[in-house]
C-alpha cells in the first residue's frame, strides 16, 4: 500500500470530523430541550466542557492507550501527549497521523457526552468533570483499543464500523451505572413507585438537536471509511434510511399505545436508528438498514418504558436506551444482517457468535468500571447535589446564572 497522503482523502476525513464535532451543539440542544428551564445553564456547561476536556484529555492520555501497543489488552505510552503524530501517513492509511487522531478525539468526547443526558437536573458539575475525565481517560480507549486499535476482539473478526459499541454503548452503560447510584430526580417517582412526567421545557430546542445529530452522523459514519471512496455513498444512504426508519416506528408504536403520536419518542426514535445503523452501515444494504431502523425505532420505546416503570431509573432524555440498548442491537445487527456473514442474510452464525462476545464483554467492563467511579465519587466529594438545590434548579444554584431572566420558569 502507498505510504503517500492522499489529500482527498485527507479533505474528508477532516471534513467528517467537524460534522462529528456539530454534533455536540445536537446533543446540547436536544438535552436542554427535554429537561426543564432551570438546568439550561448546567446542560449547556457540561456539554460544552465535555468536548474542551475531551479533546485535551484523549490527546493527553486517550489517543496512545486506543491506538498503540497492538496485540496487548490496552495501549501503551507511545503516543503521550500525541508525540510521534505528524504529517506522515497513519499506518495503513492514506491520511495523515494528525487527521486520524483528530477524527477519533470526536469519538471519544462523543461518549461522555452521551452520559450528561442521563445524569441531567441532578448531578454535582465537578462529579460529572471526574465520570468524563475517567471515560475518556481510560475506559472508552481500553474499548477503542480491543476493537479499533489492534485489541483482541479486533483479532476475533469483531465488527464495530463507527461505534455503535465503541461509543454509544460505552456511554450508554457508562450513564447506567452512574444513574444507578445517583438515583432519581425528585419527584420522579410517587410514593408507589409510579413514574411521573416531568416535560421538558423546549421541544423546539430538542427538534434542532436531533436534526443537528442526524446532519453530525454523515460526518460520524461515512466519515470512519477514513478515505473517499466508492464505499461512502452506501454508508451515507444506509445511516440515513436506518434514521427515517427509526423515527416512523417510534412515532407509529406512541400513537398505537397512546392514542397520540409522541414527539419526544420520535426524536429519539431517530437517533435510535442511527445509533443502531452506526456498526453494520457499511455492510448492509440499505433495504436491511431500513429494517434495522424500524426494529430499533421499537426497541427504543419499550427499553425507555421498561427501564423507568420496572427498573426505576430516572433518565431524563433517554440516553441509556438509545445508546446503550439499541447499540447493542446496532453490534448484534452485523451478525444477522451483514451481507457478507449475517445469520438471516447468509445462514452463517459465526459473525453473530462473535458480536455477542464483543458486546457482553463491553458491557462487563464498562458497567463495572463505571459503577465503581461513581461509588468512589459518592463516598468521597459526593455524585449528587442536595435536594434543596435540586429543587431551586442547578442554574442558579451550582452556577449562579438564569437561561431566561425574563421568563417565568417551570
Amino acid at each position: 500500500m502507498s505510504m503517500e497522503i492522499n489529500l482527498l482523502d485527507t479533505m474528508w476525513v477532516l471534513i467528517a470530523s467537524f460534522l462529528v464535532f456539530i454534533m455536540h451543539l445536537g446533543f446540547t440542544t436536544i438535552e436542554a430541550g427535554l429537561t426543564r428551564s432551570k438546568n439550561t445553564i448546567s446542560i449547556i456547561t457540561k456539554n460544552v466542557f465535555t468536548i474542551a476536556m475531551g479533546s485535551i484529555i484523549f490527546m493527553v492520555i486517550g489517543f496512545t492507550l486506543a491506538f498503540s501497543g497492538e496485540g496487548k489488552l490496552i495501549g501503551d505510552l507511545s503516543y503521550f501527549m500525541i508525540n510521534g503524530l505528524d504529517s506522515s501517513p497513519w499506518p495503513g492509511l492514506m491520511i495523515p497521523a494528525m487527521a486520524f487522531f483528530l477524527f477519533q478525539a470526536m469519538f471519544a468526547a462523543t461518549s461522555a457526552t452521551i452520559v450528561s443526558g442521563a445524569v441531567a437536573e441532578r448531578i454535582k458539575f465537578s462529579a460529572y468533570i471526574l465520570v468524563s475525565v475517567v471515560l475518556v481517560g481510560l475506559i472508552y480507549p481500553i474499548i477503542a483499543h480491543w476493537i479499533w486499535g489492534g485489541g483482541w476482539l479486533s483479532s476475533l473478526g469483531f465488527h464495530d464500523f463507527a461505534g455503535s459499541t465503541v461509543v454509544h454503548s460505552v456511554g450508554g452503560w457508562t450513564a447506567l451505572a452512574t444513574v444507578i447510584i445517583l438515583g432519581p430526580r425528585f419527584g420522579k417517582f410517587d410514593s408507589n413507585g409510579k413514574p411521573q412526567a416531568i416535560a421538558g421545557h423546549n421541544i423546539g430546542l430538542a427538534a434542532i438537536g436531533c436534526l443537528l445529530l442526524w446532519f453530525g452522523w454523515f460526518g460520524f459514519n461515512p466519515g470512519s471509511e477514513l478515505a473517499l471512496t466508492e464505499n461512502v455513498p452506501l454508508i451515507a444512504i444506509t445511516t440515513n434510511i436506518a434514521a427515517a426508519g427509526g423515527g416512523i416506528a417510534a412515532l407509529t408504536i406512541t400513537k398505537f399505545k397512546g392514542g397520540k403520536p409522541d414527539i419526544g419518542m420520535f426524536l429519539n426514535g431517530i437517533l435510535a436508528g442511527l445509533v443502531a445503523i452506526t456498526a453494520p452501515c457499511a455492510v448492509v444494504s440499505p433495504q436491511w438498514a431500513l429494517v434495522i431502523g424500524l426494529i430499533a425505532g421499537i426497541i427504543v420505546v419499550y427499553a425507555v418504558e421498561f427501564i423507568e416503570a420496572k427498573l426505576k431509573i430516572d433518565d431524563p432524555v433517554g440516553a441509556i436506551s438509545v445508546h446503550g440498548v439499541c447499540g447493542f442491537f446496532g453490534t448484534i445487527s452485523v451478525g444477522l444482517f451483514s451481507s457478507a456473514n449475517g445469520l438471516i442474510t447468509t445462514g452463517s452464525a459465526s459473525q453473530l457468535f462473535v458480536q455477542l462476545i464483543g458486546s457482553v464483554a463491553t458491557f462487563g467492563l464498562v458497567f463495572v468500571s463505571a459503577l465503581i467511579v461513581a461509588k468512589v465519587i459518592d463516598m468521597t466529594i459526593g455524585l449528587r447535589v442536595p435536594a434543596e438545590v435540586e429543587i431551586k434548579g442547578l442554574d442558579i444554584t451550582e452556577f449562579g446564572g438564569d437561561s431566561y431572566p425574563d421568563f417565568i420558569k417551570m
